[in-house]
Order: C-alpha cells, then sequence, then structure tokens
C-alpha cells in the first residue's frame, strides 16, 4: 500500500492524498460506508459503485466471522468475489464488539470469550486467530484486535486497557508477518490507538503505535459518548504524533459536521453507521442543514431533496414524495434515504478535498460546519 499526500491545507492540519492499494486507489480525505456483514444495508452494489460512487467500503470481522463464516469467504476465493465489490475493503477487528457486547464476554490476556449475539454459541477471539479470519475475509486493510474502552471509565481501567491492546498489537504483527493473504495480493494492517479520554494515555498510545513503522494508523475508543469538545481535542493530540506520512483513520465518526472538523485536524478516513442508520428513519443530511423528512411540512414541497443536487435521487424524487413512502411504510423509502445520506456524505469529502486543494478549505469549512447543523 502507497499514500500520497498531495496538498495540506495552509491554514488547518487538512490534507488531500491519494492511498493505493491491491483493489485500487483511494482519495482522501474519505468517507467509507460501513457494510458490516457483507452489505451495506439496503444498498446493491451496483448502487455504491454508480450512484454514491464509494471508492472503499467495510466489513466487520465479528460478524463475518459468525454469518457466512471463514470458511464459506475462504470458499468463496474472499469478500470481494463472495460480494461482488472489486474496489478496497477494510474490516474493523472486532474490537468495537468486544466492547458493545460486555454482558456476553469474558477478557483476559490471552484474548475475548464471548457468546453470538445469534444462538449463544460460545467462541474466542485472540489476537492470532483475529489476524488469520481477516486474512480469509480478503481485506485490503486489517485492522488490529483491540479493546474499545467504555465511556466514561476510570485512570487506572483506561491504562490496563491500552497496556492490553499494546500487547495485543504486538502478537496481530507477529501473526500478520508469519501469514500471507490466501488470494496473492498485498493486504496491509492499521494498529489503532487507545486510551480514553486520558491524553497523557493517549500520547503513549500514539507514540507506541506510531513506532511500529506501519501503513497506515487508525484512531480508536471515541464517538463513545464522550463530549465532542473532547474528541476533537484528543484527535487533534493523537495527530500530532501519528506520521505525517500515512493515513490516518478515525474509527466511528460522524456527523458531517465532525467529518469536517475533524478533517481539518488531520484525518483522512471516516467510517459510520449513522447516514445509513439516520436515512432508514427518515433523518436525511443536506447541504442547507438536517431534515426529518416525515414531518408535515414536506407533503406538499416537490423540491428536490437537496438544492445543490449532492445525491442521484434529488433528480427523481422531491420532498413531497420521498414523506409519502416514509408514511405509507413503503420500503423504498428507507432505501432512498439511505442511497442518498451516503451520497450526501461522499460528496461532503469530495468537497472538503476540492477546497483543500484550492486552498479555501478553512473558510468553507467554518460555513458548511454551521450550515450542516441546521434543523430544517
Amino acid at each position: 500500500m502507497k499514500f500520497t499526500k498531495e496538498y495540506v491545507d495552509t491554514s488547518s492540519s487538512a490534507r488531500a492524498g491519494t492511498i493505493i492499494t491491491a483493489h485500487g486507489e483511494i482519495k482522501t480525505p474519505i468517507f467509507m460506508p460501513v457494510g458490516t456483514i457483507g452489505s451495506v444495508k439496503g444498498i446493491h452494489i451496483k448502487e455504491l459503485h454508480e450512484d454514491i460512487k464509494a471508492q472503499i467500503i467495510l466489513g466487520n470481522t465479528y460478524h463475518l466471522y459468525l454469518r457466512p463464516g471463514a470458511g464459506i469467504l475462504e470458499q468463496a476465493g474472499g469478500l470481494h468475489k463472495f460480494n461482488g465489490w472489486h474496489k478496497p475493503i477494510l474490516t474493523d477487528s472486532g474490537g468495537y464488539q468486544v466492547y458493545s457486547l460486555s454482558a456476553n464476554r469474558k477478557l483476559n490476556e490471552e484474548g475475548v470469550v464471548f457468546r453470538s449475539h445469534i444462538d449463544g454459541s460460545k467462541h474466542t477471539f485472540t489476537p492470532e486467530n483475529v489476524m488469520d479470519i481477516q486474512r480469509k475475509i480478503g481485506a485490503d486493510i486489517m485492522m488490529a484486535f483491540d479493546e474499545c474502552t467504555p465511556f466514561p471509565c476510570d485512570y487506572t481501567y483506561a491504562q490496563n486497557s491500552m497496556k492490553l491492546t499494546h500487547k495485543w498489537l504486538d502478537r496481530c504483527i507477529q501473526q500478520f508477518d508469519n501469514t500471507e493473504c490466501p488470494y496473492g495480493y498485498e493486504q496491509n494492517l492499521f494498529p489503532i490507538v487507545q486510551g480514553s479520554v486520558y491524553n497523557d494515555l493517549r500520547k503513549q498510545s500514539a507514540e507506541y503505535i506510531a513506532s511500529k513503522k506501519a501503513n497506515g494508523y487508525a484512531i480508536g475508543g471515541l464517538s463513545v459518548g464522550e463530549p465532542i469538545e473532547t474528541m476533537y481535542e484528543l484527535t487533534d493530540l493523537v495527530c500530532q504524533y501519528l506520521p505525517e506520512e500515512s493515513p490516518r483513520y478515525l474509527m466511528g465518526v460522524g456527523t458531517p459536521a465532525n467529518i469536517l472538523e475533524c478533517i481539518s485536524l488531520g484525518v483522512d478516513m471516516f467510517d459510520c453507521v449513522m447516514p445509513t442508520r439516520n436515512g432508514r428513519n427518515g433523518m436525511l443530511f443536506t447541504s442547507e442543514g438536517i431534515i426529518n423528512i416525515k414531518n408535515e411540512k414536506w407533503k406538499d414541497d416537490f423540491s428536490a431533496i437537496d438544492p445543490n443536487g449532492s445525491s442521484f435521487v434529488d433528480g427523481f424524487y422531491s420532498k413531497a414524495y420521498l414523506r409519502h413512502l416514509f408514511v405509507a411504510g413503503e420500503m423504498l423509502g428507507p432505501m432512498i434515504g439511505s442511497i442518498h445520506n451516503l451520497a450526501f456524505y461522499l460528496w461532503l469529502v469530495g468537497e472538503a478535498r476540492n477546497k483543500i486543494i484550492s486552498g479555501e478549505f478553512s473558510n468553507w469549512k467554518t460555513v458548511m460546519v454551521q450550515r450542516l447543523q441546521n434543523r430544517l
């Protein structure tokens, strides 16, 4: 994998670059639609390619391990061949699921024993088998196995968790180095910075992670309930210690305004379930602000969803029609909402890239952050 930093905003830390992987190029900054179980919920692969113009999608190791199973994916030739997506794929290691399923798991230095949310069966994740599973999935970018700390958590817990994440990382690297992609192309391992909301722990973790000289780095354990200002402060801090010449991935973030603010701090890659989850429930993100399409005020509004035309659906569907679909319980409504939101997110990071290149990013970002938070 190769990352080229092509432009830097002179009044912030925003960067525009290109990541080259075995399955194609990724222009940064980039948003990655979440395809947890090998599909972006409610979206065809063709729509991801042609309408949303996604450049990379996510899969989740925990969910893909349970269904359809690593063996099935290996028989298929990897997730790319299984689901028909031929551009890059990033896989989360399952560390976030370890966090979110805390009632159904036991964690120790060796790894995590957990019960499936599907049938209650018992399973074990270790740094080694998580690397092996991601090898079989065939991700272009594999995430190290980590523990995502809850918020709030006390300093001692956060420190011990960070140390455990670092020990697991060393084991991940060893297993990664001792194995190969079963499909004959290059895969890449990204370590994850942890440390909860404690500045000194975040600094320690970022320095430790940076010392591994990986092809890219992730910032985890944020957007889990901490104040937004804290997330920005810690993201800024961590980016100061991660290498300039490698991509930085802020995991699980976030709203359109969050993404623009964190681009300005030096982050290159983002993912979040928000655009599809909110889209399924009638909350639409636009360049003018946020729309609850179920509100009665839209019932006779025949204008496009977004006046700036950031989504392909604008040319076909009015606000009034989309509201009708939601009110009537027609499944097309959530599908259009999801497609629109994903297309908007990709448009937004594309515009951010254009503004970085033209030298207008900081002023544009200031205006857009305020506008994006309007409730229409």
